[in-house]
């Protein structure tokens, strides 16, 4: 790629970046502290809600790569589908911090209720919360009532003599906490408190807050090719060789890895690292939400195609003096080296999105340490720099003849991921 064509696209959006809007609404205690969002999925119509949506929502929620967390630690409260409460993009959610929201099932019948109570049961073992509406206080729904965690009052449906008579039921009758939802007045809330109502949701608070979500999307050819890999229990190596020729699939796997919803004790840097925590049926289930969320494109953007030459000439250049260890970092600082490019945000916001080593950002941010030297050598070449080209090399003690045949070495790599 020519220098003009990297300014041409310093500033434009990666054709991997899909942007979606998702809504989110404070849940608030007595004392008006914020204890959980509710997502909603704004970029479809209420009428498309089905298991596919429920994926893709969970999926923004775990890799969107804004510079301001959807939920952070708080909890995720996510109005699911009975057909997506079987879903297996539920087993990457920490299942501690996220509340299942439960629809009621229609003009239902009790053997209806009592034919989904295993999957109720089941999440309820894995350690999902579970909310229902007022519903669940009626008799047809008795063998779900012990399982509610929260139950939900619509305020602009129940009348305040109705909402009396619930708040007792439930109070006598479950251990659920009760949350007052489209609370929109003063009246409205002061009522909620008297009753004995801890939680609140509704304008009177916060209206919902439309948030566009940056999704990197890797290509459909690389996440088939992971699927396969997993499914035939390849090598952590081999899965690995999968992740360096797709920044996307490789950025996204350390945001999820690295995210305060999935509740890593110590920042995981390496790729290695990330699948071997994940284990190889959550890299599956990552790997298949992946596959739902993708938008339907051909060969990855040049952006992206640029960013793994850049991390492949990096690895090849640092076999020659680096460690094992180092020669990895290499290959991850020119990977990401474009960050900037692909998430269309200035690159010291970019990093701070999954932790890179002291090395790879220094190198990064302020061309610093061999990995900054190697770094400039890699966009001389893209640039045709023949100056810097000379400069480098000298300074990195590296021979002309091995950088041409390391560049040729990463073209050909690079390559391989249209065949």
């Amino acid at each position: 790629m020519s220098e003009q064509t990297l300014k041409d696209t310093a500033f434009a959006p990666s054709r991997n970046l899909s942007k979606g809007m998702i809504a989110r609404q404070p849940i608030v205690n007595g004392l008006q502290q914020i204890i959980g969002y509710e997502l909603f999925n704004r970029s479809r119509s209420p009428y498309d809600h089905n298991m596919s949506s429920d994926a893709t929502l969970i999926f923004a929620a775990l890799t969107h790569a804004g510079e301001e967390d959807l939920v952070g630690t708080k909890l995720m409260f996510v109005n699911c589908t009975h057909e997506g409460l079987t879903g297996e993009h539920l087993e990457l959610l920490p299942a501690d911090k996220v509340v299942l929201e439960i629809p009621p099932l229609g003009h239902a019948a009790i053997h209806e209720v009592t034919a989904r109570l295993p999957t109720l049961l089941a999440l309820k073992e894995q350690g999902f919360h579970l909310a229902f509406n007022h519903t669940v206080l009626e008799s047809e729904y008795s063998a779900w009532l012990p399982l509610a965690d929260y139950i939900k009052l619509d305020l602009s449906a129940l009348a305040p003599a109705q909402l009396t008579v619930l708040v007792k039921f439930a109070s006598r009758h479950s251990r659920a906490e009760l949350i007052a939802e489209k609370v929109e007045s003063a009246l409205q809330h002061d009522l909620g408190q008297r009753l004995g109502i801890e939680l609140f949701q509704g304008f009177w608070f916060a209206r919902p807050t439309v948030m566009q979500t940056r999704l990197l999307t890797p290509s459909q050819q690389s996440i088939i090719q992971l699927l396969t890999l997993v499914r035939e229990q390849a090598s952590t190596d081999a899965i690995e060789e999968v992740l360096k020729k797709d920044a996307a699939l490789a950025f996204n796997l350390l945001r999820l890895i690295n995210s305060a919803s999935f509740g890593a004790h110590h920042e995981i840097t390496s790729f290695k690292q990330a699948v071997m925590l994940l284990g190889m049926n959550k890299l599956f289930r990552w790997a298949a939400m992946l596959l739902t969320a993708a938008r339907e494109g051909g060969p990855p953007p040049a952006v992206g195609q640029t960013a793994v030459i850049r991390g492949r000439l990096m690895e090849l250049l640092a076999k020659h003096s680096l460690t094992q260890t180092d020669t990895d970092l290499a290959f991850i600082c020119g990977m990401f080296s474009m960050l900037d490019r692909m998430l269309n945000m200035p690159l010291p916001a970019a990093l701070a999105l999954i932790p890179v080593s002291e090395a790879v950002s220094a190198a990064l941010l302020r061309h610093e340490g061999i990995l900054g030297e190697l770094l400039i050598l890699t966009q001389a070449c893209e640039s045709q720099d023949l100056d810097q080209f000379d400069r480098s090399a000298d300074s990195l003690e590296l021979q002309h003849d091995d950088i041409n045949q390391a560049h040729l070495q990463a073209l050909s790599w690079t390559e391989c991921l249209s065949n």
